[in-house]
């Protein structure tokens, strides 16, 4: 899953209240909307032992008539042992509202599949994920707290079809914020060797004092250009509470033994 000058008093005012316009629509739109690329929603399943995965990406968040980017933004993610992986985004961080850019909120994780998938039993995994300020919180960049989300996914296999979901809780004591749930699911299938496509519905409770849930409707997949490397994309929109439409475009690569 994502940016005046004027005189004296009125250079003040002014920017004040951009400045708190940019904060107020940050704090509405998730800093991390893109848990399983290109999806809101994510899998189980770990990176490889050994293996390695990077991307290279963009989403944008637009809602209230400005919008909320990340790019470029990139992942990485490390089998460092069986059944777990360590993850880490750095996005670029870009807010309409007031033209900032920067640095945005880093993402720190780890991914641990406990049960493994058999003819009749799902997977079932742990990401908890800690968002790290790294962002300017004045500029609207950044959340200006540590946060995290602690979720539980779960998928299944059958033949071409592939369902995933699951959900969790968000802890977040920044000023204006608030502690929410969130839940979501996903159908996907391979079309051809190369092209997989998918659909999810998204649900997020209020994240902000006063605000309000938010349910979304995506659609999207990857188009593998060669093994080791896709083509990610998404677009969706929200279909109750607060308005938002949502996309993703990025490149995917993998490597490491065996």
């Amino acid at each position: 899953m994502g940016m005046i000058t004027r005189k004296h008093t009125c250079a003040r005012r002014c920017g004040w209240v951009l400045t708190s316009s940019a904060l107020i629509l940050v704090l509405f739109v998730d800093p991390r909307a893109f848990a399983g690329p290109p999806f809101q929603t994510d899998d189980p399943e770990p990176v490889g032992f050994r293996h390695y995965e990077a991307y290279l990406f963009g989403t944008f968040d637009r809602t209230g008539g400005a919008t909320f980017s990340q790019v470029p933004a990139v992942e990485f993610n490390w089998g460092a042992v069986p059944n777990l992986h360590i993850h880490l985004i750095v996005p670029g961080t870009y807010l309409s509202a007031n033209g900032a850019y920067g640095i945005g909120d880093a993402e720190f994780g780890v991914k641990y599949r406990f049960v493994q998938e058999s003819s009749k039993r799902p997977q079932v995994g742990a990401f908890p994920l800690i968002e790290l300020p790294t962002g300017n919180r004045r500029l609207g960049l950044g959340n200006g707290q540590v946060w995290a989300r602690l979720p539980l996914w779960v998928q299944k296999s059958y033949g071409p079809w592939t369902s995933y979901g699951g959900g969790g809780y968000q802890i977040n004591r920044a000023p204006g914020m608030k502690d929410s749930l969130f839940a979501g699911w996903l159908l996907q299938r391979e079309m051809t060797k190369r092209l997989t496509l998918g659909a999810e519905i998204y649900h997020q409770e209020s994240q902000t004092v006063g605000g309000r849930q938010s349910t979304f409707v995506d659609a999207g997949g990857y188009y593998n250009v060669r093994q080791n490397l896709s083509f990610l994309f998404m677009a969706g929109h929200t279909v109750t509470g607060e308005r938002h439409t949502v996309g993703y475009l990025g490149l995917y690569y993998t490597w490491g033994k065996g």
